[in-house]
């Protein structure tokens, strides 16, 4: 398994292969039919246990009206079980849409995935109770770099926003002004 050094993540111009999931109501949601209404607002954060990702996917919420008045979608995924979505859910408010990355497919689509240091799983069970060997489609303890990704309606990754400092997240105005 990669570590978070290893991942570099889809560069701008990279073309993103099309994907689907199911969402915290149990919809399908395809990313060929998305993008044929507009950009795309890729967003992968960690999970409901994250002290870091619960702000961060209330300030998208609160700019949730902005990223549709610009003919744009905006997906959130996470390799957390449905379970732990409806926790995320429950936590912040959010009703954007929050797909389940079974297998860590889309993560790894996105060269996202990696596993956290032996400490850090320790300090994220431990600490933050994350249990990610419960949490997600195995016990692998994969998690998302938290990377944010403006896809044009013809597949190819426009802006994004990487940086493995996982305190480090996508400002929404930097967001909208892409779109």
């Amino acid at each position: 398994m990669k570590t978070v050094n290893d991942c570099n993540g889809l560069m701008i111009g990279d073309k993103v292969k099309d994907f689907s999931s199911i969402d915290q109501n149990g919809d399908k949601i395809q990313l060929s039919d998305l993008l044929k209404k507009g950009k795309v607002v890729i967003v992968f954060y960690r999970g409901q246990w994250c002290p870091v990702c619960k702000p961060h996917l209330k300030k998208l919420q609160n700019s949730l009206e902005e990223i549709k008045n610009k003919r744009a979608t905006i997906l959130l995924i996470t390799p957390e079980k449905q379970e732990n979505i409806k926790k995320t859910i429950l936590k912040t408010n959010i009703t954007i849409p929050v797909l389940y990355d079974n297998d860590y497919k889309i993560m790894e689509q996105f060269d996202l995935a990696f596993l956290p240091s032996k400490g850090l799983r320790i300090m994220y069970n431990s600490l933050l109770m994350a249990n990610l060997k419960n949490a997600q489609s195995d016990d692998s303890q994969t998690l998302p770099v938290p990377a944010t990704y403006v896809i044009e309606q013809d597949g190819t990754v426009k802006w994004r926003h990487f940086d493995r400092n996982y305190a480090k997240r996508a400002n929404t105005r930097d967001i909208l002004n892409q779109l």
